[in-house]
């Protein structure tokens, strides 16, 4: 079971309290691209903060579910889908309360949707149980790799636990029923608004469910 304590849950509420985007309004660049690549349908986004990237895929023609344990980002996506002549449904609590139906969604983008160490398998099948046969995964995320970056350079953000980071060797265990289209671990330059700035290690993936 997914729990978040009452300061984590603070901590972002307090992040997305203030009145700049923490992350900005863009969305993730390997987002967009990808998402571009695909039939607009219906797309789950996980952890989705402030809603850069679910609003910028409704402005695409997706029809879009959002969630995350911030009400403060909820209301700040709900603000930035009325400045883009979007809507979406956002949702706020953590995913094993939020019970979606099996097999409902289209595509799944997981951009920086870190969970802890001894809840990501369970994290990560629940979603995979929502999305049909012949559904995307979009999922970028900070790899293992990351915490040297995180400790030159905090400005870069990320979990500072590594177990909480990611590598391709858990994503080919948790996607295993997936055909995989791309998988990476890159380094990359990250000028996400004020909390994503400067080198990163990341981990890449695009899979279509069997």
């Amino acid at each position: 079971m997914t729990t978040f304590s009452e300061a984590y849950q603070q901590k972002w509420n307090e992040r997305y309290r203030q009145a700049a985007y923490a992350y900005g309004k863009e969305p993730n660049s390997f987002f967009k691209e990808w998402l571009a690549r695909f039939t607009p349908g219906k797309l789950l986004m996980p952890a989705e903060g402030e809603g850069r990237n679910g609003v910028y895929a409704a402005t695409q023609g997706w029809q879009v579910t959002a969630f995350d344990i911030s009400e403060a980002g909820r209301n700040k996506a709900l603000q930035l889908a009325v400045e883009s002549g979007v809507e979406i449904t956002y949702l706020v609590g953590a995913l094993d309360s939020l019970q979606f139906t099996p097999a409902s969604f289209d595509a799944i983008g997981l951009i920086y949707a870190h969970v802890e160490a001894d809840e990501k398998a369970a994290f990560y099948n629940t979603l995979s149980a929502c999305l049909r046969p012949g559904g995307m995964v979009l999922l970028e995320a900070f790899s293992k790799a990351h915490l040297v970056f995180n400790q030159a350079n905090p400005a870069v953000g990320g979990p500072k636990e590594v177990d909480m980071l990611l590598s391709k060797a858990e994503i080919q265990v948790w996607f295993a029923d997936y055909d995989i289209l791309l998988l990476e671990e890159t380094v990359i330059h990250l000028a996400e608004g004020a909390y994503h700035n400067g080198e990163g290690a990341v981990v890449r993936f695009v899979g279509r469910k069997k």
